[in-house]
C-alpha cells in the first residue's frame, strides 16, 4: 500500500506585509522499500491567500497547494513511478 506524505519545505513572503507569495512543497510516496517524490512550487498574487505568515500552519498552506494542483493526479503518478 502506497502512503503519500505532503510537506511544505519553504515559504517566500513579502517582508513588508507578511503575505506568502510562494510555497515550496514536496510529496513523497512510499510503498515498502520503494519511494518516489516530487518537489514543486505554487505562487499567488500578493495578499492572496490573505493570511499573514505569522498566523499560518502547514495544514493551511497544504490546503492552498491542493487548491492549486491536482492532488489525486500527483499521488497517482507517484504510485505509478513506484510500480515501475
Amino acid at each position: 500500500m502506497t502512503t503519500v506524505n505532503w510537506t511544505i519545505s519553504q515559504l517566500d513572503r513579502e517582508i513588508s506585509n507578511g503575505f506568502v507569495t510562494t510555497a515550496h512543497w514536496q510529496a513523497t510516496a512510499v510503498d515498502g522499500e520503494y519511494s518516489a517524490s516530487i518537489y514543486n512550487t505554487c505562487s499567488w498574487s500578493e495578499g492572496t491567500p490573505a493570511i499573514p505568515y505569522e498566523n499560518l500552519t502547514e495544514a493551511t498552506v497544504l490546503a492552498w497547494v491542493w487548491e492549486s494542483v491536482d492532488k489525486a493526479a500527483i499521488e497517482s503518478a507517484l504510485a505509478a513511478q513506484i510500480a515501475l
